[in-house]
């Protein structure tokens, strides 16, 4: 291993996941599971959120020197190195909030699955001068 490839991995960074949005969808088709409303919208919304907790339990965001890396299962599955980024910016932070990130090739819009205290730091300090902020 080179040198330069250790100074890479001494800076990565992997988040914490964050359970609180699929459990709060789950919750919210289980209840309304409850009342009169359909029980396929009840089993749609509790299906989705399933989806997500399965989701927030295989996947890893790592951030590099370079790069914003998805991770599934410890096996990179996207790799968004930053020069190529425009912008980004977190919506709805103190909810289960959703990142947003522009990149020459396209945007990307991602529910919040981690520790979102940390994803925002990470942004922050790796592509600061690219985030939208609300004027």
């Amino acid at each position: 291993m080179s040198s330069s490839s250790n100074k890479d991995t001494s800076d990565e960074v992997i988040l914490k996941p964050m359970y609180r949005l699929p459990i709060l969808i789950i919750l919210t088709g289980l209840i309304i599971l409850i009342t009169p409303a359909s029980k396929w919208i009840a089993l749609t919304i509790s299906i989705f959120g399933l989806f997500l907790l399965i989701q927030s339990l295989t996947l890893k965001l790592k951030f590099t020197s370079k790069d914003l890396i998805v991770l599934q299962l410890d096996k990179e599955i996207r790799r968004f190195p930053y020069e190529q980024w425009l912008a980004w910016r977190i919506f709805f932070p103190k909810l289960p909030g959703i990142l947003y990130f522009r990149e020459t090739a396209s945007p990307h819009l991602l529910p919040i699955l981690f520790d979102e205290e940390m994803l925002e730091s990470q942004l922050r300090e790796r592509v600061g001068s690219l985030e939208i902020r609300n004027e």
